[in-house]
């Protein structure tokens, strides 16, 4: 099968130059003729593949991460935390590995700006404090609990959007005082 790769102009998702590839393929293998042809939009960074030993790889570019607005807190101990909060404490436990948990980061970050006045947002790596993990049987990743008074009130395992853990926070803090 022969391929044939032409060039022309479209928009890029980034950029304001453009590029448009256009495919044919063929076969002269057979006595039919089979032929298609479709446009790929690419964006400009991905036009320099490089091909080497170890596959193919793009030109790698900075990551952007979000900003998260959080203040990093010591305690003596996760019960000091829980026993001196004047408010609901919702508990992220999560491992850095984790794509979920890392989906999550910015997502608790809008929770907690707001939900500001009703609820304290703590995370907790579950690699590095394995201990409180085994505790509140962490068994998969994300997992949240929300305490109140020093005591879980609510847990549920799982990626949210803002707008779904915002109301499950905000029903649980209501069903349960």
């Amino acid at each position: 099968m022969a391929v044939s790769v032409t060039a022309s102009t479209i928009s890029s998702f980034r950029s304001d130059r453009t590029t448009r590839i256009a495919a044919t393929s063929s076969s002269s293998a057979s006595s039919s003729k089979l032929s298609s042809s479709s446009s790929l939009q690419v964006p400009v960074q991905l036009r320099c593949v490089r091909i080497g030993r170890s596959g193919v790889s793009a030109p790698s570019r900075p990551r952007i991460l979000p900003v998260v607005a959080a203040k990093k807190q010591t305690f003596s101990s996760f019960e000091d935390l829980l026993a001196t909060s004047d408010k609901p404490v919702l508990v992220d436990f999560y491992a850095t590995w984790c794509g979920p948990c890392q989906f999550m980061a910015p997502i608790l970050n809008e929770v907690s700006i707001t939900l500001n006045d009703k609820i304290q947002v703590v995370k907790i790596d579950t690699e590095k404090y394995p201990s409180i993990a085994d505790k509140y049987n962490i068994q998969a990743l994300p997992t949240f609990i929300i305490f109140k008074d020093g005591e879980p009130y609510d847990r549920f395992e799982g990626a949210l959007t803002a707008d779904q853990l915002v109301q499950r926070i905000e029903t649980t803090l209501k069903v349960k005082q």
